[in-house]
Formats: structure tokens, C-alpha cells, sequence
């Protein structure tokens, strides 16, 4: 088994425990920066219903089989960077009702995520998103203002190996240009653009990122392909390295360094919730990538650990640490009629995974009510 820094960390206020390891243990050596990862962002709080056996019909009322409570927003990705073992900075405005107060615990004291960028806003109440799934889609009603202060990202961010930005068509985000400038590697999703103009000058900070994830629509849309493996080939005239996500067939990615280019089917699961499932794929092929991966095995595991995900409820709380992927490793291999050709596609997580289910596991999932577990 290879060096990887493995070591159990215990969350003794939620009783439970995560296998955590180092996946980029190899790689560290003295005067890296302090954290790994740098986000900024909302964080919502998040409250799913799940187990609806159809969408809400308008005049009825709809009883969901199930329910919880989870931060969310940019707090999917920061927890999901923080299972897997990166030490992950945030930067986010906090209400100072107890939602926020809710999710400012949770992140810090249930994840090890630095909030030490973050700020309280007095009399501001939290971002909130009601989410309800159903046959493997899910519907968002959200609510929520600006606070009254200045934007929560520093303009000279902490100095990290990598930063995960949200582009917005037609803005730049000043942080972005000083962390690529630090030296800090930056990696860039996208949302839907509203003004359906769908320019890639319009998003100006591309510039300055070493990769660009956006799925297989934004992809097209963006450089007027016909396919979404076509459009990766055409975003790397803009940026090093493109990732197109394609939903159930996988993930296809080109990076223009290498002339290398890889892609890898999704895992086949059945999806109770699929909130958050992207933020998942981003953290795992950013923690690959600087890791040092191999392009193939950055896809693969990416989309395992967002399939992972999609199998329990909650955007940050259903995020898988090193424990469930390693369950799920050790029980693939038990099933006599395994493709052997699927297998070898993720052997490199031999060497990666813990060799025993931790005690406590599966991790804590999101409750149904806030103040479950509160000590008094």
C-alpha cells in the first residue's frame, strides 16, 4: 500500500468518525501555501424533500417520504474538498440567525473548513433553498438577499494551490486575477447564462484559469458545436484544459498541454437526490489534478465519488469521504460478474483507500430538524 497519510479524524460532536487520508501527501514539501483549496461563494441553507413520488401538482398538497437539513450552495463543494482530504478555505457571508449559525458550525466544527475569510452579518437572515426530489431530477425554490456590505471575497484571497471559481457572463471577479497571479491554480464552472448570448469573451476571468468544467449544454452553447466532445476541442483554444460533463454517459476531457485527451463512462446508480452531484465531480478531478493523476483516472474518480453522491440526500452531507469510496471499491470487486475491464479502470484507488471500513461509518448524513445533536 502506498504512502498516503492515512489517519482517522474523529467529529466528537456529532459522534461520529471519517476515515481521512492525504491524497496529496506525496506531493506537499515546506513552504506550500497554507490550504489546499480556496472557494468564495453563498451558502445557502438547504431543505430537502425526498422520496415524492411525482412533482408537486399546484392546489394539492405533496407528503415527501423524507427530509433534511444541510448547507448548501459553494458549501456543497467545500465540504465534499474537505472529505476528501484537502485543507479547504472560505470565503461566505453568514447570517447571524440561527440558520447561519447552523451552517458556520457545521462547515467549521463538522468539516475542518477555514472560515477565517468568512464575516457574520448583523440582521441578515440566511439564504435559504427549499429542494424537492423526484425520479432522479429535483426541483429548487430559493429565497434570499444580497448583504448589505461589501462582497465576502478578500481581493487578495489566502494563498492556496487552487481555487474553484463560478464565472459570471459579463463580470470579473478581482480575486481571481490576484490568485492566478499568486500563483494559485484555477479551476471554473459555469451557470446557465441568462442573457442567452452565450460569449466566451463575455467571460472575461477565463483567462485566467488553468481549467474550465462547464456541462455538455453550456459547452455547445458556448462554442456553437454540434457535440459536446467537439466543444471540449474548441475550449481549449481558450483555456489549457476543458471538461464537459455529459450527464449519464460521463465525462469527456482535452488538455491542450499534453494533446491528451480522455473519457470515461458514469457509474450506473439509482438517484435518490441529485443536489450537488456537480460541486462533487469538481472536487474530485481537482483533488486528482493536484495530486498529480493521470487525466483517465482524474475523470473516473470524479464521477465515482458525484454517482456516490446522488445515492443519499443533501447537497454537502451526501459528499462520500475516503471510507464510502473505499467500501464501495471493496464490495465492486466482491461481485463474481464484475466486468474485469470496469475494474482495472479504477484500480488505481488500491492504493488510495482505507484497507478497513472505519468505525462509524457511513458518515453523518443531513437531519431532519436543525438543533439535532446540539450540545447543551
Amino acid at each position: 500500500m502506498a504512502s498516503n497519510g492515512k489517519g482517522p479524524s474523529y467529529n466528537g460532536r456529532a459522534g461520529q468518525c471519517q476515515a481521512q487520508l492525504d491524497p496529496l501527501a506525496a506531493v506537499r514539501a515546506p513552504g506550500d501555501p497554507p490550504w489546499d483549496v480556496y472557494l468564495t461563494g453563498t451558502v445557502f441553507l438547504d431543505i430537502i424533500f425526498t422520496g415524492l413520488g411525482s412533482a408537486p401538482v399546484r392546489g394539492t398538497e405533496s407528503w415527501a417520504r423524507g427530509m433534511g437539513s444541510s448547507p448548501g450552495g459553494v458549501a456543497n463543494m467545500a465540504t465534499a474538498l474537505a472529505r476528501l482530504g484537502l485543507r479547504t478555505s472560505l470565503a461566505a457571508a453568514f447570517g447571524d440567525d440561527h440558520y447561519g449559525e447552523y451552517c458556520w458550525d457545521a462547515l467549521e466544527q463538522g468539516e475542518g473548513i477555514d472560515l477565517s475569510p468568512s464575516r457574520r452579518v448583523p440582521g441578515w437572515h440566511s439564504p435559504v433553498t427549499v429542494s424537492m426530489a423526484y425520479e432522479g431530477e429535483r426541483t429548487m425554490v430559493s429565497h434570499g438577499h444580497e448583504p448589505p456590505s461589501a462582497e465576502p471575497a478578500p481581493n487578495r484571497p489566502p494563498q492556496a494551490r487552487a481555487a474553484v471559481a463560478s464565472l459570471e457572463p459579463g463580470k470579473r471577479a478581482p480575486w481571481i486575477a490576484q490568485a492566478a497571479h499568486d500563483g494559485t491554480r484555477i479551476f471554473a464552472d459555469v451557470g446557465w447564462d441568462e442573457t442567452g448570448a452565450w460569449d466566451l469573451a463575455g467571460l472575461a476571468d477565463l483567462e485566467h484559469c488553468e481549467a474550465f468544467l462547464p456541462n455538455a449544454q453550456e459547452a455547445m452553447r458556448y462554442t456553437g458545436a454540434t457535440c459536446p466532445r467537439e466543444a471540449a476541442h474548441a475550449l481549449t483554444e481558450h483555456v489549457p484544459l476543458a471538461v464537459v460533463t455529459l450527464g449519464a454517459d460521463g465525462a469527456y476531457a482535452v488538455d491542450r498541454r499534453t494533446g491528451e485527451a480522455a473519457e470515461v463512462p458514469a457509474i450506473e446508480v439509482e438517484a435518490l437526490d441529485p443536489t450537488g452531484a456537480g460541486d462533487v465531480f469538481v472536487a474530485g478531478f481537482v483533488t486528482g489534478t493536484l495530486a498529480g493523476w493521470p487525466l483517465a483516472d482524474r475523470l473516473a474518480f470524479a464521477g465515482l465519488i458525484a454517482a456516490l453522491s446522488v445515492q443519499e440526500f443533501g447537497g454537502s452531507l451526501s459528499a462520500p469521504g475516503w471510507s464510502e469510496i473505499g467500501a464501495w471499491w471493496r464490495r465492486v470487486q466482491s461481485v463474481d460478474s464484475q466486468d474485469p475491464a470496469a475494474l482495472r479502470r479504477y484500480a488505481f484507488l488500491a492504493d488510495l483507500v482505507p484497507e478497513e471500513e472505519a468505525p462509524g461509518w457511513p458518515l453523518r448524513r443531513a437531519v431532519p430538524t436543525i438543533g439535532f445533536g446540539r450540545s447543551t
